[in-house]
């Protein structure tokens, strides 16, 4: 089996490749644990003065999420134990990430999806393409959008948060740039030079980065952007489908249709994260492993799981199946914190970026 992590070093740079190619480089704890020990290897080697994060060549995805269906399974073997490891693991990493002291540059060149988000959104400056497809789906099995998308969601202009949480919806680079996802954009063609480029001098990425760039296509999401400010700007769900529901026009029925599909509890759950994030993100993370581990246990994320990805009917069983069937008592319990001994922790004491 290939390792899934491949770390070198050219010159003062350090890079990190995810190497996971028939799962798309989705991510499991063996790779958080690897990629987070090389990061703390770098951090305080005075020889590393930025790091490279990229995915194996020949492949369409820098990192299609977290790996759902070992995180399903381990809900029904044993109780979520080993889930609950991934995700204490995953978010210390995204985390150290955020906090690191050094630049990285993450190289979104193809599907960057849930756990993908979490591992470039931190980075320092981050690189989109024609290939790059940005989402946070985890509407879709039943999830919440996690790996810091409470707080990254949340600072977006007008009620866009609220739209790729709800709706799933894929932006392309041009609109992940557009969106201020994504701090560059480049031809795909042009990555490997930009990276060569940047080995030889670090302390140039930005400068490299923008002689590199290419004029992006016009971003398809600023069109509706006026729709999405109006039509996505009330504060609940019910509200937000009555108001997709009486626009009558096709971008409304399509993202009415999309909202519909997603599980009610975890629309709700994103809302509710949306409106209250922290401004400190050590404290979004704590936040989100509580919430990871309260919704792994409800029904609906194995639900999801089975009908997206294991048996792939693409026809979910929500419980409760409706907006109005899912309480702010249910809310409460999911948002509950949880018990200091099983409380989230950082992997170091790191100042946070401001």
């Amino acid at each position: 089996m290939p390792t899934p992590i491949l770390a070198s070093r050219t010159g003062s740079v350090g890079r990190l490749t995810l190497n996971r190619p028939r799962a798309l480089h989705s991510l499991n704890q063996a790779m958080c644990d690897l990629l987070a020990d090389a990061l703390l290897e770098w951090r305080d080697d005075p020889a590393i003065e930025a790091v490279i994060l990229d995915h194996a060549a020949a492949t369409r995805g820098f990192c299609a999420g977290g790996d759902v269906v070992a995180v399903r399974q381990s809900v029904l073997d044993d109780g979520g134990a080993a889930a609950r490891a991934f995700f204490l693991a995953e978010y210390r990493l995204n985390h150290l990430l955020y906090t690191y002291p050094k630049p990285v540059i993450a190289c979104m060149d193809g599907v960057t999806m849930g756990g993908g988000v979490g591992l470039a959104l931190p980075c320092t400056i981050r690189v989109a393409t024609e290939n790059t497809l940005l989402a946070m789906p985890e509407g879709a099995i039943g999830l919440f959008p996690d790996v810091g998308a409470g707080l990254y969601l949340s600072r977006l202009p007008g009620q866009l948060g609220k739209f790729l949480a709800l709706t799933g919806a894929r932006l392309d680079g041009a609109e992940c740039l557009w969106a201020g996802l994504t701090t560059h954009y480049l031809a795909s063609d042009d990555l490997e030079e930009a990276k060569a480029a940047i080995a030889r001098e670090p302390a140039a990425a930005d400068e490299i980065l923008r002689d590199l760039s290419t004029p992006p296509p016009p971003a398809r999401l600023e069109r509706n952007a006026e729709r999405i400010d109006r039509l996505f700007a009330h504060d609940t769900l019910e509200g937000i489908l009555a108001a997709l529901a009486a626009d009558d026009s096709e971008w409304a029925a399509k993202e009415w249709k999309a909202v519909a599909a997603k599980c009610p509890a975890t629309a709700k759950v994103a809302l509710r994260q949306l409106a209250t994030a922290p401004a400190d993100f050590a404290a979004e993370m704590a936040r989100e492993f509580a919430l990871a581990c309260r919704m792994i246990a409800r029904g609906d994320f194995a639900e999801g799981v089975r009908a997206v990805l294991v048996e792939k009917d693409n026809a979910p069983r929500w419980q409760p199946a409706t907006p109005e069937g899912v309480t702010p008592e249910m809310i409460d319990e999911v948002f509950a914190p949880l018990p200091d001994a099983e409380a989230w922790t950082p992997l170091a004491p790191l100042a946070l970026r401001g």
